[in-house]
């Protein structure tokens, strides 16, 4: 997924735990998002793009946020978090949208007012993903 590309990978996500986010992930989250995990259980690299950086979140920290609810602010309902930038924004699905959905970059402390698109959908953000 990432040859010749940045990326320090960890090791990918068990069966179980993706068959676990599959279960509370919103339906429409893209199959490229489960490869994606299955490879790399968290990781991150360089972005071409705002944000300039990514930090892929675990199968856990993305299971927990969706059971809690814990975005910080309640407008973050409406998205799927799945990583940062490692220095103060979400990377996510904007589910405001139309599948498929954009790739949206959130400040964290200033909300969803602040989202701007980083890529047309998931699996062109994986294109960008460890190209600096």
């Amino acid at each position: 997924m990432f040859e010749g590309k940045e990326w320090h990978g960890l090791p990918g996500a068990t069966p179980d735990a993706l068959t676990e986010l599959q279960a509370i992930a919103p339906a429409g989250v893209p199959a490229s998002y489960f490869t994606l995990l299955s490879l790399s259980n968290g990781g991150e690299g360089p972005l071409p793009v705002h944000p300039l950086y990514f930090c892929l979140d675990s199968v856990s920290e993305v299971v927990e946020r969706q059971q809690t609810g814990t975005y910080g602010q309640p407008e973050f309902q409406y998205v799927f978090i799945f990583g940062s930038n490692g220095a103060g924004e979400y990377l996510a699905l904007d589910l405001r949208q139309s599948l498929p959905w954009p790739v949206v970059a959130i400040d964290m402390i200033a909300g969803m007012e602040s989202a701007e698109v980083v890529s047309e959908d998931f699996d062109s953000f994986l294109n960008l993903v460890g190209v600096e």
